[in-house]
C-alpha cells in the first residue's frame, strides 16, 4: 500500500481513511501532531515525541466501555462480582449511538488540550477497536463500530495526538490472564465459587495472555495511524509478583519497532525504560517516596485526574467537579512540572456530559488568555 504523508492527510476526502504508517524506514513522513518538531524528528522520532509531549501539557482522558451502560463505574464487574458470561451480555446493548469523535476532538481543542487518550481495552477486556483476537469488541457489538478508528481519523484531521490506554497487567476475562492465587493488585474479581471461564493450575499459561496482548498492540500500532503513546494500566498486578513473566522488555521492543515515536508509559513504571510516568494525581501524596523518585528522574511526568470518576457513575449526575476545582488540578500539575490528563466519562450512549463540556470550554478560555501556569 502506498505510504501517505501524515501532514498531507487532512487534504484528503473526509471519509474513513486507512492509515499506512511505517516510520521505521523513512523519517520524511512526520506524524501531523509532530509537524512542529520536524527537524528533531528527522534525527530521533522518540526525542521529538518527548519534546512534543512535554510542551503539550494538557490531555483529555476518555473512559468508555460496557461498564458505562451500568452507570456504576469501570470497576463494576469486579466489585459486584458479575460472572464473565453475564457481563458479556452487555455487548448486545452497547450502541454508542451518540459517541461522536468529531465533537470529542473539537471539545479537546476548545479546552486547549493537545492529545486524547481513550480506553481501547479496559480491565473487563472489552475492546473499542476491530481485533482478530476476540469477538468481544465494539465492531461485534450492537454498535458495529470501530470507535478507535473513528477517533483516530478526527485526531489526525485536527493534529491532535492520539494516545491509547491499554489494560496490560489486569484482565477479568482472558482465561490465561493473571489469577489471584499468584498475583495481587486485584487481578481477578473474588468470585465464589470460582469463575469456570478462567484457567487454573497447570492449565494456566500467562504466556498465552502476553501473546494475546502483543497481537492486539500490533493491531493498534498498525491499523490506526501514528500513535502518540501506549498508556499501560493495571500496574499493581505485575509488580505484585515475578514481573519477568510479563516479558515487558519484549513488549517495549515491539512498540518501538512498530512506531519509534510512540511513547510508553506504565504508571510508576516497570523497569525504568518508560518514556514518562503517569501516576494518578493523588498518588503523589499516597506514595511520597515513589513520587519523589519519578519527579526527580529527569523524565516527563503526567498526572491523571477526573471530573466525576473514571467510568460513568449515574449517582454523580449534576454533581461533577466544576471550573474552579479543575483549575486546582491544572495548577497542581504545573507546580510539579507535570502534564495533566483529565478524564471525562461519556454517558451510556457515548455523549459527553453537558456539565463537563461547559467546564472544559471555560478552562480552555482561561488557558488561551493566560497560558499554562508558569509556562509563559
Amino acid at each position: 500500500m502506498k505510504r501517505i504523508d501524515f501532514i498531507q492527510l487532512s487534504s484528503l476526502a473526509a471519509a474513513a481513511l486507512v492509515f499506512p504508517f511505517n516510520s521505521c524506514t523513512n523519517r520524511k513522513f512526520v506524524p501531523k501532531y509532530l509537524k512542529d518538531y520536524r527537524k528533531l524528528y528527522s534525527d530521533s522520532p522518540q526525542k521529538a515525541a518527548i519534546e512534543w509531549f512535554t510542551d503539550a501539557r494538557f490531555g483529555l482522558f476518555i473512559h468508555y466501555g460496557l461498564y458505562s451502560l451500568l452507570g456504576r463505574g469501570e470497576w463494576v464487574q469486579y466489585w459486584e462480582r458479575i460472572p464473565v458470561k453475564e457481563y458479556e451480555k452487555l455487548k448486545s446493548e452497547f450502541l454508542a449511538e451518540n459517541f461522536n469523535p468529531k465533537q470529542i476532538v473539537n471539545l479537546a481543542s476548545e479546552a486547549e488540550m493537545k492529545y486524547i487518550n481513550i480506553t481501547t481495552r479496559h480491565h473487563d477486556s472489552f475492546c473499542l477497536f476491530n481485533t482478530k483476537t476476540t469477538d468481544f469488541n465494539s465492531v461485534n457489538s450492537a454498535a458495529k463500530r470501530d470507535l478507535v478508528y473513528e477517533l483516530a481519523n478526527e485526531c489526525e484531521r485536527k493534529g491532535i495526538g492520539l494516545c491509547l490506554y491499554y489494560s496490560h497487567g489486569r484482565d477479568w476475562r482472558h482465561p490465561h490472564a493473571p489469577n489471584n492465587d499468584k498475583w495481587g493488585g486485584k487481578a481477578r474479581p473474588l468470585y465464589e465459587p470460582e469463575e469456570t471461564y478462567y484457567k487454573y493450575g497447570q492449565e494456566h499459561d500467562l504466556n498465552r495472555y502476553v501473546d494475546f496482548m502483543h497481537e492486539q498492540l500490533t493491531e493498534l500500532l498498525t491499523n490506526y495511524g501514528a500513535i502518540a503513546s501506549i498508556w499501560l494500566d493495571g500496574w499493581g498486578v505485575p509488580v505484585s509478583g515475578d514481573i519477568s513473566a510479563f516479558r515487558v522488555e519484549e513488549t517495549y521492543k515491539l512498540i518501538r519497532n512498530l512506531q519509534p515515536q510512540t511513547l510508553i508509559s506504565a504508571k510508576f513504571g516497570y523497569n525504568g525504560d518508560e518514556d514518562y510516568y503517569a501516576p494518578e494525581i493523588h498518588w503523589l501524596e499516597k506514595y511520597p517516596d515513589k513520587s519523589k523518585q519519578i519527579l526527580e528522574s529527569g523524565k516527563a511526568v503526567e498526572l491523571c485526574s477526573h471530573i466525576s470518576g473514571w467510568g460513568y457513575q449515574k449517582n454523580n449526575d449534576g454533581k461533577h467537579r466544576g471550573y474552579e476545582s479543575v483549575m486546582e488540578d491544572v495548577n497542581y500539575a504545573a507546580k510539579h512540572n507535570a502534564n495533566l490528563l483529565l478524564n471525562t466519562a461519556p454517558l451510556p450512549d457515548g455523549s459527553i456530559d453537558k456539565q463537563d463540556v461547559a467546564t472544559l470550554q471555560k478552562v480552555g478560555a482561561y488557558l488561551r488568555e493566560n497560558g499554562w501556569p508558569g509556562k509563559n
